[in-house]
């Protein structure tokens, strides 16, 4: 019986599907069954476990849990007929993104795009069986969906086309659309939506379909989705506290690189899968992988202000962890008002007019003109990159980090910058802005930085983990590594993490 699905499918072509890259993520076996084995297991020898997957795509949820429970009930149901009958009618259910993840999924799971046809394994009495799609319009207010977020300028479809309006978060009674409790909630949801705003940026809306999930109160809830909420993300803040703060999160495990697990995918902040548990709240079991490299820790998530991923670095955090920090004296981006696409006159129109740093070189501007950011003209400070080093934080080829980009140096006083940077301090003398410079370069705070970055991009919020140090001396990691007592395992673990930005590398770019 253990070789029913691997006989129907040779070669399996959802492990094909999984490799491909598409918008919609689709889920390897291996890792659907990863999920799988958070399960306590006895759940697949009862004939009264109910499973729900609210977000098929390929249907591979559902058919890792069938060949589970064909085995699991075998005891129970000898006859094989009777027990696929009974498993596919009563014990599976999905509800599919678009129609032809419906028709996928069926065939995944049935043998057959229609289960009430002659090929499906097991016979119902409608096309759909127990995979269901229904056409699900967006609920518009004041241009924007009211349930998911969509922006109505692009989602606003002739109903030909696909309107990603997915049936689990676009209703407010979620245990209506069939009407049974599940035990098992499991899936990998859509990750975001265009908002068709400025720089076609994204809205994220896997956090809805958590939600959603968790309004259906099953025993267990298990899914796959993005890892950037740990640290940041829009519209991610009220999810990122309501699962820190939640207890019944029992397992979370972390892939720092998405490409660990989505061999073909680039998701920015990596991935992770959880285990919610209804019945016994308690501390969860964080397991974060990189490569071929796994660490398991039992920690309390609520601990620190974001999700840190690394097990090796919560010691560290509890010795270098301080009310002061780099934060501080960090500015909002557009530190002056200028946006990125500022270029100002290429020669001074006045004496008193201010160096611009832009994107693309020098310039200068009215200092009438500028709005904003008043207490760091005159001043001494450190420019740097609003954009982080690594793409989709995946680490450079010998497996580091660099973190922050070397687009960092001294600026003068009256010299300001675009929205392509922020800045960093503001001295009287240059000596402590090169001190603070010279700190910025270390592998220590990089690290730091490192643990709070979700993304490409790089704001005053990353610094919330580097302590503020007296800035009329310079800073080296191993003057660093003393002052905070690290350990040596702990001093190897972030050399091992980031690499060292040469002398005078950062002074050009």
């Amino acid at each position: 019986m253990a070789d029913f699905y691997q006989n129907t499918y040779n070669p399996d072509v959802l492990s094909c599907l999984a490799n491909l890259s598409n918008d919609e993520v689709f889920t390897p076996p291996e890792i659907a069954n990863r999920m799988l084995d958070l399960l306590p297991q006895e759940l697949f020898h009862s004939p009264d476990t109910t499973f729900l997957d609210p977000a098929t795509k390929s249907g591979v949820f559902l058919r890792e849990i069938a060949k589970r429970l064909l085995v699991g009930l075998e005891d129970v149901m000898p006859n094989l007929q009777t027990r696929i009958d009974h498993i596919y009618n009563k014990q599976l259910f999905g509800i599919a993104i678009t129609e032809m993840t419906s028709l996928l999924s069926r065939r995944s799971v049935y043998c057959s795009k229609y289960p009430n046809g002659k090929y499906s394994v097991t016979r119902f009495a409608d096309a759909e069986g127990n995979v269901r799609f229904k056409k699900i319009q967006h609920s518009w207010r004041n241009g924007k969906c009211v349930f998911c977020g969509a922006s109505q300028s692009e989602y606003d479809r002739d109903e030909s086309l696909e309107n990603h309006a997915y049936e689990l978060i676009h209703t407010t009674h979620p245990e209506r659309i069939f009407n049974m409790k599940f035990d098992v909630i499991i899936g990998n949801p859509p990750y975001q939506l265009e908002t068709g705003g400025a720089g076609r940026q994204a809205t994220p809306i896997y956090q809805r379909f958590v939600a959603q999930a968790k309004k259906l109160n099953p025993r267990f809830l298990t899914m796959i989705i993005p890892s950037r909420w740990f640290a940041g993300g829009m519209g991610l803040d009220d999810f990122r506290k309501s699962m820190l703060e939640d207890e019944h999160v029992r397992s979370l495990t972390d892939y720092a690189n998405a490409k660990d697990c989505f061999p073909q995918m680039s998701i920015s902040g990596g991935v992770c899968y959880f285990l919610w548990d209804r019945d016994n709240p308690g501390t969860c079991r964080f397991t974060n992988i990189i490569g071929n490299t796994t660490s398991t820790l039992e920690r309390k998530l609520s601990e620190f202000p974001v999700v840190v991923r690394y097990n090796e670095a919560v010691e560290i955090l509890r010795k270098t962890v301080s009310a002061n920090t780099l934060a501080t004296i960090a500015s909002s981006l557009t530190p002056f008002g200028l946006s990125t696409n500022f270029r100002g006159t290429q020669e001074k129109t006045k004496s008193d007019d201010l160096p611009v740093q832009t994107s693309v070189g020098v310039s200068y501007i009215v200092k009438s003109e500028v709005t904003k950011g008043f207490e760091y003209i005159g001043k001494y400070k450190v420019l740097m990159s609003k954009t982080g080093a690594e793409h989709a934080g995946e680490p450079d080829r010998d497996g580091k980090y660099r973190v922050l980009t070397s687009s960092m140096r001294v600026m003068e006083p009256d010299e300001i910058c675009t929205h392509s940077y922020f800045v960093v301090g503001a001295f009287d003398n240059r000596l402590q802005a090169e001190n603070l410079l010279s700190y910025i370069k270390t592998k220590f705070l990089r690290f730091l930085v490192l643990l709070s970055m979700s993304s490409i991009n790089v704001s005053k919020t990353v610094f919330q983990f580097v302590p503020l140090q007296d800035f009329s001396e310079p800073w080296t990691d191993e003057k660093l590594y003393r002052k905070y007592s690290l350990t040596k395992d702990e001093t190897a673990f972030i050399e091992s993490m980031i690499r060292p930005m040469d002398v005078g590398e950062a002074d050009d770019e």
